[in-house]
């Protein structure tokens, strides 16, 4: 697998399905997207963050970055986890290859993939739903107009997208990706956490800068290419 998507009018995105900062970008590009009337599709791209660092999510950290990042941009709409603290989704590995099954040809290609995505972040961040749960997964599916999903169960309970989602580890565990979320245009520009100017102090991340037009540049360089 290539590093990214060279085919003209595609972004490709490495992100975790939990990460806040991925979440925030992902709003980012598809506000942009809608605003702009582009056709720009996004290859959607796994960064285990539960295999680099070798941990379970951890609910307090990301709380935590999901408070630096809402007052950027009141839109995203998030709440506070308000499930039972024993359903938090300790791991992202099942619709992060949910996510990658969908790209196929037969249950709905890019577009089906990146309204999974979408979804599956709406139900975490909004909704307090344990997106770790393959009943949970296959019920989000259902907002997915251009998915088939039965093509996609099907496919998720052969394993379909754990592949894939190794492979897209290799790139981080090489250098390639460097955060959650790089992103690639398709002539190889890529912009890690794009618009964000990022410094930690102590435990804490603090936005240093933001910039909200990164979006629609990094829309307009994958149309040119």
């Amino acid at each position: 697998m290539d590093l990214y998507n060279s085919a003209p009018g595609v972004v490709t995105v490495y992100a975790d399905l939990v990460c806040p900062f991925a979440t925030f970008t992902l709003h980012g590009l598809r506000a942009a997207r809608e605003r702009l009337g582009v056709d720009v599709r996004l290859d959607l791209r796994a960064f285990p963050l539960e295999l680099v660092n070798r941990r379970p999510h951890e609910p307090g950290l990301i709380e935590m970055e999901k408070g630096v990042l809402s007052g950027l941009e009141p839109g995203l709409g998030w709440r506070r986890w308000r499930a039972a603290p024993s359903v938090w989704p300790v791991t992202s590995l099942l619709p992060l290859e949910a996510v990658q099954a969908a790209k196929r040809p037969e249950v709905g290609g890019l577009v089906a993939s990146d309204q999974l995505d979408a979804a599956l972040r709406r139900a975490l961040f909004l909704d307090s739903r344990c997106i770790s749960l393959l009943p949970v997964v296959l019920e989000v599916a259902e907002e997915c107009p251009d998915m088939d999903r039965g093509a996609l169960a099907a496919d998720l309970h052969r394993g379909m997208g754990r592949a894939d989602v190794v492979e897209q580890c290799g790139a981080v565990e090489r250098g390639q990706v460097n955060t959650s979320a790089h992103v690639f245009a398709p002539d190889g520009r890529n912009w890690a956490n794009p618009g964000l100017e990022l410094e930690h102090r102590g435990d804490y991340p603090v936005v240093k800068r933001y910039d909200p037009g990164v979006y629609e540049e990094i829309l307009k360089a994958a149309m040119k290419s």
